[in-house]
């Protein structure tokens, strides 16, 4: 994993897409017709009920929950023609600034960069007066560092509808935590090498959302089942029990997510492994999963981004694990290849549309054994 220290220059005030880097203060006019003075709007704290929190956060403290995982959203409705989302970002290495999607009402989107500590987002400017639902979703993993929510500033929150009944537990690397996909600011080899990342695009949530199910990213960009890359100490099966999984830190309660089905895509950092060796440590992890989550489908996935030969012992490796496993009474284990290897983005990994071609082929398989 190769880190760019180049200066960039990221423009916060994004006028065509109405995201504003806007901290409201008493002292602010009128700053349009249609709206309520700035003063008028009010913190709605992040320990609000009507708040929905989807992902692996820590709400030791309600009021300032923390998240560090690509793909952790937060869903509001909030009524008015703008609201504040607002949240502390970690600063990690003194310089790391994390980038967040931003969805309203399912249909503007669009991706920011925090721009320091202490974040006042102003979200859906142009809009008309009325109800609006705003999500929004962590694009950077937990290597950059955490995000702390501190609530919504708007006029009032109102009930969201309840979420979606499915689940899906997405595991993986960088390609599922969604790096090197999005070059729409930024190209490939410049800035910092987090720029492209883009965990709401990448194939978990799209498959989720093509489902209209919830996700859960559980990923590390250079992570292994048995070996990991560019000097990492840790592997999943190490780290699979805690909140933020870079730092192998603060104990996740499985009880909060139970998912219907679960994909694994490791194996890309791992290499060419001895073959018993890989296939032991595989089944010994489906065995950790199925502890935690006894009634789940499992989906064991090849690579999308590998190369021929990767892909072949892949290929071979999954077979026989899901073979053994299944011939041991469960037949919730399944493997799945993809059709072929993806590598549009940054660093030979799956660009933005080879992330919707991934999601198809995904999606296609898990109606195929679950019926949805």
């Amino acid at each position: 994993m190769v880190l760019f220290r180049k200066k960039i220059i990221i423009l916060f005030s994004i006028t065509l897409l109405n995201v504003y880097f806007f901290p409201c203060r008493g002292d602010e006019p009128l700053d349009h017709g249609n709206e309520l003075p700035c003063a008028a709007l009010r913190l709605i704290k992040a320990d609000n009920d009507n708040i929905q929190y989807t992902g692996r956060i820590d709400f030791s403290n309600p009021q300032k929950p923390r998240f560090w995982s690509p793909g952790v959203y937060i869903k509001a409705r909030y009524r008015g023609a703008y609201c504040e989302v607002v949240f502390r970002d970690e600063l990690l290495w003194g310089s790391y600034r994390n980038y967040i999607e931003i969805v309203i009402d399912d249909t503007l989107q669009y991706r920011v960069q925090a721009n320091g500590g202490e974040n006042n987002i102003r979200v859906g400017e142009s809009l008309p007066k009325g109800d609006h639902t705003v999500l929004i979703c962590k694009d950077t993993e937990a290597g950059i560092g955490y995000l702390e929510w501190l609530g919504f500033r708007c006029d009032t929150l109102l009930p969201l509808p309840e979420k979606p009944g499915r689940r899906i537990e997405f595991i993986g690397n960088s390609i599922t935590c969604g790096a090197g996909i999005d070059t729409g600011e930024i190209l490939c080899d410049s800035g910092q090498w987090y720029d492209q990342h883009n965990a709401y695009m990448s194939y978990g949530p799209l498959t989720a959302r093509n489902l209209n199910a919830q996700w859960h990213l559980t990923s590390v960009s250079g992570i292994g089942l048995i070996h990991s890359c560019c000097n990492m100490t840790i592997t999943m099966p190490k780290v699979f029990d805690k909140i933020s999984l870079s730092q192998d830190s603060g104990r996740w309660n499985f009880d909060n997510y139970i998912p219907d089905v679960v994909t694994i895509c490791l194996g890309q950092n791992d290499g060419m492994q001895d073959s018993a060796l890989f296939c032991t440590a595989y089944m010994d992890f489906i065995k950790t999963i199925r502890g935690v989550y006894p009634e789940a489908e499992i989906i064991c996935l090849t690579s999308p981004m590998a190369d021929d030969d990767l892909t072949h012992y892949g290929r071979n490796y999954l077979h026989s694990v899901v073979r053994k496993v299944n011939d041991k009474g469960d037949l919730k284990v399944h493997q799945y290849c993809f059709s072929r290897s993806f590598n549009n983005g940054c660093g030979g990994h799956p660009g933005k549309a080879d992330h919707v071609l991934i999601a198809k082929e995904l999606t296609d398989f898990i109606k195929a054994i679950t019926g949805w």
